[in-house]
């Protein structure tokens, strides 16, 4: 009997113009951009929590926190699937294949936690703040292992990530986030609704990724919260 992990893939015949707005979809809600997004949210909605990187910017406010977040968590992992790809090591640089996806995996692992500890250890973030970061890097670990058994989306792991970090400042501090949190929601669902229009994932590992991107972030708030 087939599990819930292993259902079919949609086999709704979608038009070639419904395909392409997904793509187009999957590209621009890429996880990768997650964690320049939040940023970008957090230093607007509370630069408060923020004054130590306002000091240190150079041109303009925060640049040069949004530069290392840019740097750690989208320059660094596009180099590393651009560069496997080009030595052979996966087949193509969307990683739609399990094997693709374990050198990318093992490398944003390594960018993440240095990440999370070089903004812990210079003890000028929020808690909340590094507590996202902690998020982020729980949760591809858990991807990376589970990626052995079966091909959960990043995608939704990305803006389920986003829809805990923003339950864990509405409960963990008390915050009115209730619209960004609609939209996070909002986001997510059309992430997961563009993979299953592409046949990218099934249901299960669109549900599964979301799932795992709340918990982890959760996870990391109890922890540092």
């Amino acid at each position: 009997m087939m599990t819930f992990m292993e259902e079919q893939k949609t086999t709704v015949p979608f038009s070639p113009a419904v395909r392409a707005v997904a793509n187009v979809f999957s590209y621009v809600l890429h996880p990768l951009f997650i964690p320049l997004l939040v940023t970008f949210l957090a230093v607007t909605a509370l630069p408060e929590f923020f004054t130590a990187f306002k000091g240190n910017s150079f041109r303009w406010e925060y640049d040069v926190l949004f530069i290392r977040v840019a740097v750690a968590s989208v320059l660094f992992p596009m180099l590393v699937v651009v560069l496997a790809k080009a030595l052979g090591f996966v087949e193509s640089i969307t990683l739609g294949g399990q094997r693709d996806r374990i050198i990318p995996y093992v490398a944003s692992i390594i960018f993440y936690f240095w990440a999370f500890y070089t903004f812990l250890r210079e003890g000028a973030s929020p808690d909340f703040y590094n507590a996202f970061w902690l998020g982020v890097f729980i949760a591809v670990v858990i991807s990376f292992v589970a990626n052995s058994f079966v091909k959960i989306s990043m995608h939704t792991v990305g803006w389920g990530g986003v829809v805990g970090f923003l339950l864990a400042l509405m409960f963990g501090m008390g915050m009115n986030v209730a619209l960004p949190l609609a939209g996070a929601v909002l986001l997510a669902g059309i992430a997961g609704s563009s993979r299953l229009i592409l046949d990218a994932h099934s249901p299960g590992e669109v549900w599964s990724g979301f799932v795992v991107g709340v918990l982890s972030q959760l996870a990391a708030y109890l922890i540092l919260g």
